[in-house]
């Protein structure tokens, strides 16, 4: 296992999985069927699961985002890794929705501080729970610099076959205001 594979899982879950991409600009559009995107923003999709992303996140081509997301988006300034939305299906395996946010979080536990842990609607799925989450950059290759506070937001739940499904969204503290966080959360769409 790599050092930035190792890190994702300790503490940038998704944000470190970007950490050797090359400067990225720009953004896709909404495609019928996905979630519900505001104007100017791009919408992930993967066979069973759609969600916005701000304007200005780039999608990663499979080969970029690493073996465990299924899709991911990525903005970068400087040369660094500012902000990732990714989404992995199937990421464990869970009888309900708890158990499915249960072992998201264990995977903010390591470098991390949950904030926050509370139900939320998301359309396709009766039960889905949102971790909030903050860290601090260890300075990785392609990450924010050493010491950077990082702010995390992880919704877990099961998605129509039963099957676990996790959105991870890192960015530098303020670097996506709680209304933008919102957003993004609102706008994931399972089938």
């Amino acid at each position: 296992m790599s050092t930035v594979a190792r890190t994702a899982a300790r503490a940038l879950p998704a944000l470190a999985a970007a950490a050797l991409l090359p400067l990225l600009a720009g953004c896709g559009g909404q495609e019928a069927g996905s979630a519900a995107a505001p104007e100017g923003w791009g919408t992930l999709e993967t066979e069973r699961l759609s969600v916005a992303h701000p304007g200005g996140y780039r999608e990663l081509g499979e080969a970029e985002r690493g073996e465990h997301n299924d899709a991911a988006a990525v903005l970068t300034e400087g040369g660094r890794t500012t902000g990732m939305v990714s989404v992995q299906l199937d990421f464990m395996k869970a009888g309900d929705a708890d158990m499915a946010a249960t072992g998201a979080e264990a995977r903010v536990q390591l470098g991390a501080t949950p904030t926050g842990r509370e139900e939320v609607e998301v359309e396709g799925t009766d039960e889905a729970r949102r971790i909030d989450y903050e860290f601090t950059s260890g300075g990785e290759r392609g990450t924010p610099a050493k010491g950077t506070r990082m702010r995390g937001v992880m919704v877990a739940g099961l998605d129509s076959r039963d099957k676990a499904f996790l959105v991870t969204v890192d960015t530098v503290e303020g670097g996506l205001s709680e209304a933008d966080l919102d957003r993004i959360v609102g706008s994931i769409t399972v089938r």
